[in-house]
């Protein structure tokens, strides 16, 4: 992993700009599909993470970097399913999630808001 910086439109994990929010798995980068979670946005005023996507449980912590402004809201059945796993989960803003993923990436796996 690079180190942390900021890009155009949030954190960047990797080095590389991304214009859309991302999942890292096994040190592997893909894009969040978030449309499983968008009947819950109005609720939010967010499209909030949800128990509805595909999130990486197979990990010791699991890192939600939440967006410069903190945007990201995540639905208590995540962090319920999290408790259920014993993953530990981690919600903070880019740079500190950021950093705990080049911390121990081996044993992490995050998911990025970097859209606002």
């Amino acid at each position: 992993m690079g180190s942390p910086r900021t890009g155009r439109l949030g954190a960047v994990p990797n080095g590389v700009v991304y214009e859309h929010d991302v999942v890292i798995a096994r040190g592997r980068v893909r894009k969040r599909k978030k449309k499983s979670s968008k009947p819950f946005r109005d609720a939010f005023g967010h499209t909030p993470l949800s128990i509805e996507e595909d999130i990486p449980w197979d990990c010791q912590r699991l890192v939600v970097g939440t967006g410069a402004d903190g945007a990201l809201p995540v639905m208590n059945e995540v962090k319920q399913e999290a408790a259920r796993r014993e993953v530990a989960l981690l919600t903070v803003p880019p740079r500190e999630a950021i950093r705990t993923l080049q911390a121990e990436p081996e044993d992490t796996n995050a998911i990025f808001h970097v859209t606002c």
